[in-house]
């Protein structure tokens, strides 16, 4: 499988959230109003205006504590049942770049109900701008790709948790990692790397992480990668809670 994928190093993430800036910063997203919610994460969740967001987890793993830190993001799935939900309504209104299969939303979007589209995904991504309509999540930073440069976020991280390259290079050095870290972290995984374009290399169970870190290990009320398809052969849309 050719294009381009993403490898997220967490053992590397210092939550310096310079990725999550570098994405509003490029896509000129407006700056959003919070507020305090007890924790570094902010805003609290993505939007249609915050497509990258470093999710912050004080958890306990084998009795110690651990600030565990996660750059949620599109994973651009290889087949991806966001595109396969809307094409029988609006065909391209969600399209996959050939060269790249970056999995990108258009204008179109704004004429599919978020119902639809956000219930399919595994990793709970699809966000829908209240006053236009139209659905917005990470592109890949295609404009910048196709130009020969670096995704917003890689460009500016600066200990290397951010990868990004040709798939099979990228894989390579996801496995070479895993298996320098497996001896220290046995728990250590690359998650759902054979279906998705941005792969994370966590360190702990992934659910110690966030929610929606893997396909297979969705929350109540969303799908793994099978269940999301299978959804697709006839079922009604179900309405996230």
């Amino acid at each position: 499988m050719s294009g381009k994928s993403f490898f997220i190093d967490l053992s590397r993430c210092t939550a310096c959230r310079g990725c999550q800036v570098a994405c509003k910063q490029w896509k000129q997203k407006p700056a959003e109003k919070t507020a305090n919610t007890g924790s570094h994460q902010n805003p609290p969740d993505l939007s249609a205006a915050t497509l990258k967001l470093v999710r912050f987890k004080e958890t306990a793993v084998g009795g110690d504590f651990k600030w565990l830190f996660f750059p949620d993001q599109c994973r651009h799935c290889l087949d991806s049942p966001c595109k396969l939900a809307s094409d029988p309504v609006i065909q391209d209104a969600i399209v996959q770049d050939p060269d790249t299969g970056a999995v990108v939303f258009t204008e179109k979007t704004k004429g599919l109900d978020i119902n639809l589209v956000r219930p399919v995904c595994p990793y709970d991504i699809p966000r829908v701008d209240p006053v236009t309509k139209i659905m917005y999540k990470c592109d890949m930073c295609l404009d910048r790709v196709r130009s020969g440069m670096l995704p917003a976020c890689v460009k500016t991280c600066p200990t290397g948790a951010m990868n990004f390259g040709d798939r099979q290079d990228v894989l390579a050095m996801a496995a070479k990692r895993l298996g320098a870290l497996a001896p220290r972290y046995p728990q250590a995984a690359l998650i759902d790397a054979r279906d998705v374009r941005a792969v994370y290399l966590t360190l702990y169970p992934v659910r110690q992480y966030h929610a929606f870190v893997q396909a297979a290990e969705a929350a109540p009320g969303n799908f793994s990668r099978r269940s999301a398809l299978a959804l697709l052969g006839g079922n009604a849309p179900r309405t996230r809670t």
